[in-house]
């Protein structure tokens, strides 16, 4: 009889969905929408362990579940969404070849879930997912071709020099008086940040989402807390399944006059809360290094006085990462005229004091397609 019972379960795990550790496991519902993006009322057990996931609107009638399993053996689910029950199981099994689970800190330095060791080399793209199709294929071609493993990049569109061009979608639709409905978010603009997510993830390269920036003619600046929270909570609902997000509160905070430290902490905080998986979370600074708080997981650094980061390390007491030490390229901007040696050097003597640094490219082109802004193809010499 034990050996029935045995038979029948390893014919129910064959038959059984099979979804890698730190992978993404999803569900659809057919769901009439109800006024909130987001619903709390999935629960995932595997024995002594479980967690709460959130459902977000997807489109029209669909809400999904995106759940990453830490740990391998049976899961089962149940998601109770008004009359609607749903329950299942799935079976996780071991990660295998580059998936080494989400990146953790680990005194001043990283390393994957699953141990191994994880050294950030960075470059930047803000605005590469708000560009044409071609060109943001064009993108992850360059970046298989690198040895970047992180990549700095904004949610929300980028309006500055050598990038001013208005994206096809936006994150959310506009309603009747003329202002950004966050109770819409635009379908086509975030499956298309999956997809690139998923791209990016596929290449081994964590994706650090700039969350707000200063950089903008559309409004998405201008959020109040209340809108700002929507907009976070669906953020964290929809991606954090991802193994491979980074989560950046901003680019230079302080450029965003309309928001006070409550307001950054706020977002620190529900971060910290919401995100069940704990993907690492910094600010970014302009002048002044954001003062030390508990939902920090490492800093974000603006600054060419790479000398500081021992400095910086004993005050805060994580990972230091040099996020912009200027730009290898040849712009008439200061911040944009790095030789491929001085890039190079920055890099050497961050990592020589224990931190690390972020990579860039301006170099100058008549159809302003800037890495730094847009991505496509890199001409310096550094890399």
């Amino acid at each position: 009889r034990a050996r029935v019972v045995v038979e029948k379960a390893a014919d129910r795990e064959t038959d059984m969905k099979k979804v890698e550790k730190y992978d993404v496991f999803e569900i659809s519902l057919d769901w009439i929408r109800s006024s909130d993006l987001v619903e709390y009322c999935a629960e995932f057990r595997n024995g002594v362990d479980c967690k709460r996931v959130p459902a977000f609107w997807y489109k029209n009638r669909e809400y999904r579940i995106r759940f990453m399993p830490e740990k391998t053996g049976l899961w089962k689910y149940s998601v109770q969404l008004d009359t609607q029950n749903v329950e299942g199981e799935f079976l996780c099994v071991e990660n295998e070849g580059e998936n080494h689970g989400p990146v953790r800190t680990e005194g001043f330095h990283f390393r994957y879930e699953d141990g191994t060791r994880y050294i950030p080399v960075g470059t930047t793209c803000y605005a590469w997912i708000h560009q044409t199709e071609d060109l943001q294929r064009q993108t992850l071609a360059t970046l298989r071709e690198t040895p970047f493993n992180k990549i700095r990049m904004c949610v929300f569109p980028k309006s500055m020099v050598y990038n001013d061009n208005n994206p096809t979608h936006y994150p959310y639709f506009k309603n009747e008086a003329g202002q950004w409905d966050l109770k819409s978010p635009d379908p086509v603009f975030w499956e298309n940040m999956d997809t690139r997510i998923r791209d990016l993830m596929e290449l081994g390269i964590e994706a650090d989402l700039i969350l707000f920036h200063p950089y903008d003619r559309w409004g998405f600046a201008l959020l109040n807390r209340e809108e700002s929270h929507t907009y976070l909570e669906y953020c964290i609902a929809r991606l954090c399944a991802y193994r491979n997000v980074w989560w950046s509160l901003a680019n230079e905070y302080e450029m965003l006059y309309e928001k006070t430290s409550e307001d950054w902490d706020s977002y620190g905080e529900m971060l910290q809360k919401l995100d069940p998986y704990h993907h690492p979370v910094s600010i970014h600074n302009f002048i002044a290094l954001y003062p030390k708080r508990d939902w920090m997981t490492h800093c974000s650094v603006q600054s060419g006085e790479i000398h500081k980061v021992r400095r910086w390390k004993k005050e805060y007491g994580i990972p230091v990462i040099i996020d912009e030490c200027g730009y290898e390229g040849n712009i008439e901007y200061n911040w944009g005229n790095l030789s491929a040696f001085e890039m190079v050097h920055r890099f050497w003597w961050a990592i020589a004091l224990g931190g690390y640094c972020t990579h860039g490219e301006t170099f100058h082109r008549e159809d302003e397609v800037l890495w730094w802004a847009k991505g496509g193809v890199l001409y310096g010499e550094s890399v």
